[in-house]
């Protein structure tokens, strides 16, 4: 539950309604409104009393949570199944051993026996993929 208070013109926007109908709604009672002045405010709560969802957070209210993310497609070559397989596996552990309140990572692997070739492909945080990247590093290079 938030503090967040939200004008007639901000309801009317996120619900797709008319301003009017809005006002009536408060008017009616069957919508929670404080007066303040001559406008009414809608508090988070009752809002989403009023519609059974969550409010959505806009994207002003966003705006300091920067959010980051990475697409990488590793190509490894002169690589055989043997090792295919041990950088498969250590990499699905890694992923799979994250706290869940991270964000997510996934990892996927394709190998190509017949050209010797393998590529990784990720898609996660900047901090977890380097970790990764580290680790496949270290099992190349032995």
């Amino acid at each position: 539950m938030t503090d967040r208070l939200y004008s007639v013109e901000q309801v009317a926007e996120r619900l797709g309604l008319h301003v009017r109908t809005i006002r009536n709604y408060v008017r009616d009672g069957r919508l929670n409104a404080v007066r303040i002045g001559k406008q009414y405010r809608i508090a988070a709560a009752d809002l989403e009393a009023f519609t059974g969802l969550p409010v959505p957070a806009t994207a002003r209210e966003t705006a300091g949570r920067r959010h980051t993310e990475v697409s990488s497609i590793v190509q490894v070559e002169a690589v055989g199944a043997e090792l295919a397989d041990r950088l498969t596996t250590l990499l699905m552990g890694a992923a799979n051993t994250r706290s869940p309140a991270d964000a997510p990572l996934r990892i996927d692997t394709v190998y190509d026996a017949e050209r010797a070739r393998m590529k990784v492909i990720v898609l996660g945080g900047l901090a977890d993929t380097a970790r990764l990247f580290e680790y496949m590093e270290g099992v190349l290079a032995s």
